[in-house]
């Protein structure tokens, strides 16, 4: 393995505590599924989440010292983009929401989010937007063939979320992910082959494309509330993230059940 691991050096032990976390956010999230309907709260579902990360043996990093967030999970509905605060909003039929979660596991911090529609399927406008962004995470996954550059990985998510015609949200981007939740390098969702960091087999990164249906352009939003990203344009947003091993042949993703 190489020694200019960007991410950290991991022993084998710690790299199989990344693969357990990401299996309880696997899980935590098919819980979710079940759990968020119209007439449940933002709030509900956080403690809901909180209390299955303690069920499940992990622990909250959202809560830690580290990041210091106000909740157990970040949930982002509609036109909110990403890092939601959980509020006392009620979900109604046919809200999109986001759910970004991060576990730490034997000391291991694994990260990976979903978007879905509140108690209906997808139609129009809205499937396209969730499908696309969906795609293009497993398109940047793919494009990981072993020792891979930054810039091939965004250049892959690119092409599906351009093709879609979707708003790409250039002012966020993935990151490496493992001994802390954020640590070098930026993997940004665009990009140009052959160019950015180069990755190696043993680095762990978070790869997570965010697309809206209008221009991509960000903002803040709250009553003081330094957290919530949302749409400039109030355009809906969906965010979709695995955390990822790089291999000599390709990638692992450790967030799938």
């Amino acid at each position: 393995m190489s020694s200019t691991l960007i991410t950290g050096r991991k022993t084998p032990e710690q790299l199989q505590a990344m693969r357990e976390g990401g299996k309880i956010i696997a899980r935590i999230f098919e819980d979710i599924k079940k759990f968020a309907h119209a007439g449940i709260s933002e709030k509900m579902v956080d403690e809901f989440v909180d209390k299955k990360i303690i069920e499940y043996g992990a622990q909250a990093t959202y809560k830690t010292d580290e990041v210091k967030f106000p909740g157990a999970i970040c949930i982002s509905t509609n036109e909110e983009i990403v890092h939601g605060i959980p509020t006392d909003y009620i979900f109604e039929k046919g809200d999109i929401v986001s759910f970004d979660l991060v576990v730490t596991y034997k000391s291991m911090k694994t990260d990976a989010a979903f978007t879905m529609v509140i108690d209906d399927e997808p139609k129009g406008a809205v499937k396209l937007l969730l499908r696309a962004t969906e795609q293009s995470l497993y398109a940047g996954i793919a494009a990981i063939k072993g020792p891979v550059k930054t810039g091939d990985i965004g250049e892959a998510v690119e092409h599906v979320l351009a093709g879609a015609r979707l708003g790409i949200v250039r002012d966020l981007v993935g990151h490496g992910v493992g001994l802390k939740m954020h640590m070098p390098p930026d993997i940004p969702n665009y990009g140009r082959k052959g160019t950015g960091v180069l990755l190696q087999p043993g680095d762990t990164i978070a790869i997570e494309p965010m697309a809206t249906l209008g221009k991509g352009s960000i903002a803040y939003v709250g009553n003081g509330d330094e957290w919530t990203i949302a749409t400039r344009d109030g355009s809906l947003a969906a965010h979709f993230e695995h955390t990822v091993l790089i291999t000599d042949g390709g990638a692992e993703i450790l967030t799938l059940a």
